[in-house]
């Protein structure tokens, strides 16, 4: 998961590492799940190309493919020795479910039908994956500014898993406190803040508070 470094030095990470606000680091650190948005990268470089997505499908991934096939992050598995899809690495899924993604239909049919199932009540029917797609795309769309503003109540009333932004930092919430996030994991459990933005999209929400149980790294 890491480009050749210089003779003597570690090798570099790849820039293939999720944010809850959905931005793209290179750091070491490892995670639960693995997804992608499409082809970002170049696989000869195994850099980022300038475009961050190329499909509204941002999806959550197990780490172990169904048929136990390989694949070599940001190269050739494509056919034809084509790029293929980009690999991205989240620390878990609430980390992936603030970013925007959602669970794939494919190597994770369960959660996923799980995750429709609960997504939105502006739905007479389950979700399909591509109104679940529309709408997320819509919400990921809204500048970090603009977030949601939330107080002291709001924040309560919140369901575990969701994830909100104070002072810079993002938190995930469980049980009623706030769990600091970093690449390597959350920090001690602290009382909520007073004010915060949400980071987790809105829709994204509904599905936690309709059931739906996000897999945590601890």
């Amino acid at each position: 998961m890491a480009r050749a470094g210089q003779k003597g030095r570690w090798p570099v990470p790849l820039q293939n590492r999720v944010d809850p606000f959905g931005e793209i680091h290179a750091t070491p650190e490892r995670g639960l799940f693995t997804g992608n948005r499409g082809v970002i990268h170049s696989p000869t470089s195994k850099t980022l190309l300038k475009r961050r997505w190329t499909t509204k499908a941002w999806i959550i991934c197990s780490l172990q493919h169904p048929r136990g096939l390989l694949r070599e992050p940001m190269g050739r598995n494509g056919k034809n020795s084509r790029a293929g899809w980009t690999e991205l690495f989240f620390l878990d899924e609430i980390t992936a479910l603030a970013a925007g993604h959602r669970p794939c239909f494919y190597c994770r049919r369960d959660d996923a039908i799980a995750f429709a199932c609960a997504f939105s009540s502006e739905f007479d029917e389950v979700a399909t994956a591509p109104q679940m797609d529309a709408m997320l795309h819509r919400q990921r769309m809204i500048p970090e500014a603009a977030h949601l503003k939330l107080d002291a109540t709001s924040i309560a009333a919140l369901p575990d898993g969701a994830m909100i932004c104070a002072d810079g930092q993002p938190y995930a919430l469980r049980s009623g406190r706030a769990l600091p996030w970093s690449f390597s994991g959350y920090g001690a459990p602290v009382a909520l803040p007073e004010t915060a933005s949400l980071i987790t999209p809105i829709a994204t929400i509904g599905a936690l508070c309709s059931g739906y149980l996000p897999r945590w790294i601890a």
